[in-house]
């Protein structure tokens, strides 16, 4: 499969991704009586990657993120030279995403950008006021559990078929734990497309939602070759 058809598909999977799963925080989650909630948001987020995955997984292997194509390059499953191309997909089909978003949710009455327009964040900008440490933590160690689910369910020995219910369920409890403390990343380009929107506060702390999902994800990359015991 040529590199551009593999984009291609990043391109659509993540805006699917930060369609699905910022426009259900932004649409439905305190909506009149009827609220999806945290709960709602964190499965929306897990079933855009379940349904990506059987659609483009044979295409471009789905990764929807930096920090998964990252740590797979660090688990010697993927590429140096497709990183570049597969990042500018996913963070360019965030981009678009979040303007697509936009568009509707501005179409409202009252509609207001300084409430976040599902941006992740720390301290203030924090759902549970957590500050900068705990957020580092956090997103470290839930990409860091992303990856290794991913690298485990890919596995040519684990059971085959199974992995987007594996991977989609893992996304969905992380954002579980990890949307009161910052709204949950995981993800580079999910984290950007929102950022460049809002401006001001998400663009300065947008820095730490790159950072500590790809130290995760390289670390989970590494990790995973030992105690699985791979050698290729």
């Amino acid at each position: 499969m040529s590199i551009l058809n593999r984009s291609t598909a990043e391109f659509i999977g993540t805006f699917w991704l930060v369609f699905g799963g910022c426009g259900s925080a932004v649409l439905s989650a305190a909506f009149p009586d009827l609220g999806i909630g945290f709960l709602g948001v964190a499965l929306a987020f897990g079933l855009t990657v379940l349904t990506m995955a059987y659609a483009i997984g044979h295409i471009s292997g789905c990764h929807l993120n930096p920090a998964v194509s990252v740590g797979l390059w660090a688990g010697k499953r993927f590429s140096a030279g497709d990183l570049l191309p597969y990042i500018i997909a996913q963070v360019a089909g965030a981009v678009v995403a979040a303007g697509v978003l936009y568009l509707i949710a501005s179409g409202k009455t009252g509609f207001d950008l300084s409430a976040g327009f599902a941006s992740n964040g720390y301290g203030e900008h924090s759902p549970g006021g957590y500050p900068l440490s705990s957020a580092l933590i956090a997103e470290m160690v839930l990409t860091f559990m992303f990856l290794f689910i991913i690298l485990g369910a890919t596995d040519d020995r684990a059971p085959k078929g199974f992995a987007p219910i594996a991977i989609g369920l893992g996304l969905t409890l992380i954002h579980l734990i990890g949307i009161p403390v910052t709204n949950t990343s995981v993800n580079p380009a999910r984290s950007t497309g929102p950022a460049l929107f809002v401006g001001g506060w998400a663009l300065k702390q947008l820095w730490l939602f790159w950072v500590a999902p790809i130290a995760g994800a390289i670390l989970a990359g590494l990790i995973y070759r030992l105690v699985s015991g791979e050698k290729k």
